[in-house]
């Protein structure tokens, strides 16, 4: 067996691994052959001669290309998203037949495909790394290009704030409490103050989760300056943003702002719900 096959071979065995991961992150099963030819191009180019965990080196690889892919996708403004695989067509040139793709299909679900066509490129990333395959935040970071704690943050940050929005639209009291840090913060702008009432400042789990319970209904999530937060925005104008710092999975302070021209500095994405 010469070199390159066997080169092959061992690229083979991880094949599966790396569609995986590349399907998770694209929601596309054809982008993501593409990602993983593109790992094997890049792979027999360089060889593995100095590589000493290859399938760490794969998975890195094929989430650059992902992240990459991600990237074009969104200044290009579409939205690729396969049907669920086992209602697509069959077997792929790699031998992967349908009974596998369904199950592919099944692991995954159409529903988080749909949430994580929300999530900016990097967080995506960061989520299925970590959340779905156990990728360790410091591997993650050296592929964003974020710190190992930014990369934390973009994994859980989306969590949280959605977890929070439903309990205030439910007005679900005890899983407000669970969300916010017993110290939490809660600062209102002075168009806030004066259009909607509230206290300038209000401290503590309790009196925030009380402002909060049942309300909230037209919010939605959305980056803020590049950080998952809430806002309400009819006819996709941003009006109000509520700016959250989380950390450690609760929420320590909320700015709520209303002042047009400091909304109109912000960098507001919308994401959905």
């Amino acid at each position: 067996m010469d070199e390159r096959d066997w080169l092959a071979d061992r690229f083979e065995a991880h094949r599966s691994h790396l569609r995986s991961v590349a399907y998770r992150m694209l929601g596309s099963a054809g982008e993501a052959d593409d990602a993983v030819q593109e790992a094997w191009i890049r792979l027999s180019r360089s060889g593995a001669a100095d590589v000493e965990n290859l399938g760490g080196w794969l998975t890195t690889v094929v989430s650059r290309v992902c992240l990459d892919m991600l990237r074009s996708r969104t200044a290009r403004r579409e939205e690729p998203l396969d049907p669920p695989v086992h209602e697509a067509t069959p077997a792929h040139p790699d031998g992967i037949d349908p009974e596998q793709e369904a199950l592919l299909a099944d692991s995954v679900g159409p529903a988080l495909l749909v949430v994580l066509e929300t999530l900016a490129p990097a967080e995506r990333l960061a989520f299925v790394l970590h959340d779905m395959f156990a990728v360790p935040f410091d591997e993650i970071a050296t592929i964003v290009g974020r710190s190992p704690a930014a990369a934390r943050q973009l994994a859980s940050q989306r969590a949280v704030v959605d977890a929070f929005l439903a309990a205030s639209r439910s007005g679900d009291f005890d899983a407000l409490l669970a969300l916010l840090d017993p110290d939490v913060v809660l600062r209102a702008d002075e168009a806030a103050v004066r259009t909607g009432g509230l206290a300038a400042e209000v401290r503590g789990a309790a009196a925030v989760a009380e402002t909060f319970a049942g309300r909230a209904r037209a919010a939605q999530p959305a980056l803020i300056d590049g950080v998952v937060g809430l806002t309400w925005a009819p006819g996709g104008q941003p009006k109000a943003v509520f700016d959250l710092t989380i950390a450690d999975g609760r929420i320590v302070a909320i700015d709520l702002i209303l002042d047009p021209d400091h909304v109109g500095d912000l960098d507001v994405v919308l994401l959905g719900d």
